[in-house]
C-alpha cells in the first residue's frame, strides 16, 4: 500500500526531536563546525523527493529549524543519472520524478555551501512484502493489571529474510479525544517502534494510551536512521549535541532512504 504524504509527516516529526538538537551549534573542537550547514532528507518510493537544508541554531533559539539555505545547487545521483533539485520554498529542495528511487541503488546528495563540499550516501531498501496482522483491531478494557497489559493481543508479522532493520510508527487518526481512563503521564499519541532486525511484533494493551482508528505504518530503514532514533531513546539533550549522530560529510542533520507499507488498525 502506498504511504500518503499525511503519514510521512507523521514519521518524520516524530523523528525531529533528535534531529532539532543536531541543528544546534556544537563545541566539536573546531571553531569552523558552527558553520556547517544541517540536512533533512528522507527518499520514499510514491512521495516526492524532498531535502530540506538550513543553518544551525543556538540552544536559546526554540525555534524547529535554524535559517533556510536558499540558492543552492543541490544534486542528486544514482550513480548514473544526476539529477538537480529545485528550490520550491526557502531551504526546500524538491525533485517529483517518483521513478528515480529505486530498491537496491546507492543514492549520493551533493551541494556547496561556504567554503565546504556537503555530501551523503544512503541506499534504498528492497521493497517489504507481506506486512499481514492476525486481526484487525484489538479491545482493551479500562481496567488492567501489570500481568494483563503485557499479553500478547495481536501479532504484525512480515518478511525480513536478511534480518534488516525495521521501524513501527503509530499514527492514531483521532488524535487525543480518547485516552484511557488515566491517560498514562505525557505519553504521545502517535509513537514509533524499533523492532530491529526481526519480522514480528506483538502488540500489547501496554504500548497504547489512546483508543481509536490507527494507521500502523511498517518502515524498512538503513542503519544511520536506526543510529538516530536509537539516540532519542538513549536520552539525548542538549548536553551530549556532539554524539548525536550523522551520515553527512560536512554537515549535521541526516539523509537516508526507507520503504513503507500500512495497515489500519482500531483500538476500542
Amino acid at each position: 500500500m502506498e504511504i500518503t504524504k499525511r503519514y510521512i509527516k507523521t514519521i518524520l516529526s516524530i523523528g525531529l526531536a533528535v534531529l532539532v538538537l543536531s541543528a544546534c551549534k556544537k563545541d566539536s573542537g573546531n571553531a569552523n563546525s558552527v558553520y556547517l550547514p544541517v540536512v533533512e532528507g528522507y527518499l520514499v518510493p510514491g512521495n516526492t523527493i524532498s531535502v530540506k537544508l538550513y543553518q544551525q541554531k543556538s540552544l536559546a533559539d526554540t525555534s524547529k529549524y535554524g535559517l533556510p539555505l536558499t540558492g543552492l545547487k543541490v544534486n542528486l545521483s544514482d550513480g548514473s543519472q544526476n539529477i538537480q533539485l529545485t528550490e520550491t520554498t526557502a531551504g526546500t529542495y524538491i525533485h517529483s520524478d517518483q521513478n528515480f528511487l529505486v530498491a537496491g541503488k546507492t543514492y549520493t546528495l551533493q551541494f556547496n555551501y561556504l567554503t565546504y563540499s556537503v555530501s551523503a550516501k544512503t541506499v534504498m531498501p528492497a521493497r517489504l512484502v507481506s506486512f499481514t496482522t492476525q486481526y484487525t483491531g484489538i479491545t482493551i478494557a479500562t481496567a488492567s493489571t501489570p500481568t494483563t497489559a503485557n499479553i500478547t493481543l495481536d501479532k504484525l508479522s512480515w518478511d525480513n529474510p536478511d534480518s534488516v532493520n525495521h521501524v513501527l510508527v503509530f499514527n492514531n487518526l483521532d488524535g487525543n479525544g480518547f485516552p484511557f481512563g488515566n491517560p498514562r503521564g505525557d505519553r504521545p499519541v502517535n509513537f514509533q517502534v524499533n523492532t530491529n532486525n526481526t519480522s514480528f511484533y506483538n502488540i500489547t494493551q501496554n504500548i497504547f494510551s489512546y483508543y481509536g482508528h490507527y494507521k500502523i505504518v511498517l518502515l524498512r530503514v538503513n542503519q544511520e536512521y536506526t543510529d538516530l532514533i536509537k539516540s532519542n531513546t538513549s536520552g539525548s539533550t542538549s548536553q551530549n549535541l556532539a554524539n548525536t549522530p550523522t551520515n553527512v560529510v560536512n554537515g549535521y542533520g541526516i539523509f537516508t532512504a526507507m520503504q513503507a507499507d500500512t495497515l489500519n488498525f482500531n483500538v476500542f
